[in-house]
């Protein structure tokens, strides 16, 4: 059987005062799966723990993002998230800048080819 992308969502979220690139990502991930309710499961006949998930975080330090805790968002599944170079940092007067993070969640099933 071959992995097919059945779905991909795109999410962003901040962190406004604390420079937190792993709450500003997670904030990504809940912006791309709260506004939807998609049983990409049901809709194939499989189970929801049969999700493969592919996440990619974009921010400005991506080595700030603990991308092992990011995968508690997810409820089932087989979760794999990595962190790139993109995002946006806004310079603030008064501290540390506001963290912008952009997520790119894409799901798979391993199925045969049609």
């Amino acid at each position: 059987m071959a992995k097919h992308r059945v779905l991909t969502e795109f999410g962003m979220g901040t962190s406004l005062r604390r420079q937190d690139y792993t709450e500003a990502a997670r904030r990504a991930l809940q912006d791309a799966l709260w506004h939807n309710s998609i049983n990409m499961a049901e809709l194939f006949g499989k189970p929801k723990e049969a999700m493969l998930i592919d996440v990619e975080i974009a921010v400005q330090a991506p080595q700030e993002v603990d991308c092992e805790a990011l995968k508690s968002v997810f409820p089932y599944g087989w979760i794999s998230v990595s962190a790139t170079h993109g995002g946006l940092d806004i310079p603030r007067p008064d501290g540390a800048p506001t963290v912008i993070a952009n997520a790119a969640i894409s799901v798979s099933f391993e199925m045969e080819p049609t």
